[in-house]
């Protein structure tokens, strides 16, 4: 909020005040005149106006309430309810309103992406029964739809054991994304970048979820956020953009970490696109999704993520990627 801003609101308040003040004055009832009037053998005292005596509310535990509205738990309680899920690769958020997660946590070392237990062909997209029937995201809702299931948390981050594979298909953790030149390409070179990390930092913890941005109609100029919404009848809303918050620790207990934060359109992004036009700060995506990520990290911890390494894709064919998973680390820059 600028300063402007606040001098008219503490300007307005103010007259409001001095207005409020005026009207309780002049609503007083007048002085009884034999009262008001000194006798004839007193000499004139001066006084001075008495101040408006303000009247204290009663404490709400002496009010007796006429209603009560939380009586409405007695049938349920209307949410909203966030559906926290925990599995063996992921945990996650699930909003019931757009049937898609509204965060989905991972944690990925270099020894859990060293680890070949699992195989993808093994694994099948499931609708989540942890989710009540009426919020969940169907398959036949992404039948046709022209877009892809496409994970939040990478399955290939999880082949270290083949439930947690598994767990990483479920519909829960996954969103309706552009296919071709996006989940297929350019994020999946972005998934492959995160991974990469983890030749520099021994742990890294990502945050991935979907974000519903307004656009500005170039007509008359006013901001509406607008999407696109599949399944027949419509149940599954398309995001906008997507974001990822990266925790790249140093492995220390109370070390430092560094932080970075993206935001992608989901659309088809050309390859040679830097990634580091995607980045912005932390505090934008939290106002954008209207969550937390790092309230508990101190100042003194944080480090950003691309002023350590650079933060660019490396374009990888897919089977060049999962032959390799970490790949090469992400280039450190130079201190001086």
């Amino acid at each position: 909020m600028s300063k402007t801003t606040l001098a008219i609101i503490a300007g307005v308040s103010a007259a409001a005040g001095a207005a409020a003040t005026t009207i309780f004055l002049s609503s007083r009832p007048e002085r009884n005149s034999s009262l008001a009037s000194p006798s004839a053998t007193s000499p004139p005292t001066k006084t001075s106006p008495s101040a408006p005596v303000p009247v204290s509310p009663l404490p709400l535990k002496e009010l007796i309430p006429l209603v009560n509205p939380s009586g409405l738990f007695q049938y349920g309680f209307p949410g909203p309810v966030a559906d926290l899920h925990p599995t063996l690769s992921t945990t996650s958020a699930f909003d019931r309103r757009t049937r898609n997660p509204l965060w989905v946590a991972e944690h990925i070392t270099p020894a859990s992406l060293s680890a070949s237990n699992a195989d993808r062909r093994h694994s099948v997209f499931v609708e989540d029964e942890n989710i009540p029937t009426k919020f969940r995201a169907k398959l036949l809702d992404y039948f046709r739809s022209g877009y892809d299931r496409g994970h939040q948390v990478p399955a290939a981050d999880a082949n270290w054991s083949q439930d947690a594979l598994n767990q990483t298909f479920l519909l829960s953790n996954m969103c309706p994304q552009v296919g071709e030149g996006f989940n297929r390409d350019y994020w999946a070179h972005f998934e492959d970048f995160c991974r990469r990390l983890t030749n520099t930092y021994p742990s890294v913890r990502i945050v991935t979820g979907p974000l519903y941005l307004p656009r500005r109609d170039p007509e008359d100029g006013k901001w509406r956020v607008s999407y696109e919404v599949i399944g027949n009848p419509p149940n599954v809303a398309v995001p906008t953009h997507f974001y990822k918050v990266i925790f790249a620790e140093d492995g220390i207990t109370g070390g430092n970490v560094s932080l970075g934060a993206f935001v992608l359109p989901n659309a088809k992004i050309a390859n040679d696109k830097p990634l580091a036009d995607f980045e912005v700060p932390i505090e934008a995506i939290e106002r954008a999704s209207g969550l937390d990520f790092a309230e508990k990290l101190p100042a003194q911890r944080r480090r950003k993520l691309c002023e350590e390494i650079h933060c660019s894709i490396l374009v990888r064919e897919y089977l060049d990627r999962h032959k390799d998973l970490r790949g090469e680390a992400p280039r450190r820059k130079s201190l001086a």
